[in-house]
């Protein structure tokens, strides 16, 4: 079985992403016991703090039959300073998947390099690409296919602003990113994207007529001392309803949580009637378990999918 990673989402191909999208809709929708996954072991690696990416990992192994086991510094040699090269080598001899959550994407990229099995990106400084599953199946659900739609990011050019650059490219969608000077995303996700992703100052300009608006929290982990310079930079990039009223009459409103309300969204577009948020953290769940059957499973959907 060809050894697959997922630590960039063009480690997919655009047919293998759409596949794990429909995937994910099935498994969710399945009510039948489904188990091809008995006897695996993922191990997870935590040097960020998670709820939703280590719930819907856990679960999902155990659904799938497996177990997963959670580790963090603390409890592993990497947090006495062993080198990743040798975690890499020593952890994959003994589980059937790897995922990490972690601040530097180089340990993503070293440990998939010493792996003997699949590394799983949960999240790093550069991107968040399962996140991005978890979006795309949430906006397939509530409005079929994004091919050709208008996406507005408001906020921080961070790493899920850079996963939805990635996306836009894959699934073939517009993308207009409104935030502040010096907060634009990294130039090299630009340059690959080209004229189908903008880089805007205004929010208004980019939300409106938009499809799908999706924004984050202005300060991540890690950037707890930025908050009040933060706060003041992104003074008027709040998603609220006087925001979302100018997109299209359909849009939906994303956020990969947690939230801050009357930050970067108002409560009322949180918990208001075009937000999918809920579901979208849900999807989590159902995204991951199809990306964990598509890196074990040889006889997958997607991998017979993808081959022809």
């Amino acid at each position: 079985m060809t050894l697959r990673h997922l630590v960039n989402l063009s480690d997919l191909s655009p047919t293998e992403f759409r596949g794990i999208i429909q995937r994910a809709i099935e498994l969710k929708q399945s009510r039948t016991s489904y188990e091809p996954l008995k006897n695996k072991v993922l191990g997870m690696l935590f040097e960020k703090s998670s709820t939703r990416t280590r719930i819907s990992f856990e679960a999902g192994m155990i659904q799938l039959g497996g177990a997963a086991i959670f580790l963090s510094p603390r409890d592993t040699q990497l947090g006495r300073g062993e080198p990743i090269e040798d975690s890499a080598r020593v952890i994959s001899r003994m589980v059937d998947c790897i995922m990490l959550r972690t601040h530097s994407h180089r340990t993503v990229e070293i440990f998939a390099h010493h792996s003997r099995v699949p590394v799983i990106n949960g999240l790093t400084d550069r991107s968040h690409p399962c996140q991005l599953l978890a979006d795309m199946q949430t906006y397939f659900e509530h409005r079929g296919d994004i091919a050709g739609r208008r996406v507005a990011w408001i906020g921080d050019g961070n790493n899920m602003c850079h996963s939805y650059i990635e996306t836009a490219g894959m699934l073939d969608f517009r993308l207009d990113i409104a935030c502040p000077e010096g907060y634009e995303p990294a130039a090299e996700f630009l340059a690959r994207a080209g004229d189908r992703v903008r880089v805007l100052r205004d929010p208004a300009e980019a939300a409106r007529g938009a499809d799908l608006i999706v924004t984050d929290v202005w300060a991540s982990m890690g950037q707890e001392e930025e908050q009040a310079k933060r706060e003041r930079a992104f003074r008027g990039y709040e998603v609220d309803e006087k925001l979302i009223a100018l997109a299209a009459r359909d849009a939906i409103f994303m956020h990969c949580l947690p939230a801050h309300r009357g930050e970067e969204v108002s409560a009322g577009v949180l918990e208001g009637p075009q937000s999918v948020v809920w579901d979208e953290a849900e999807n989590r769940l159902h995204a991951q378990k199809a990306l964990l059957e598509f890196l074990l499973v040889e006889s997958s959907p997607v991998r017979r999918l993808a081959a022809h």
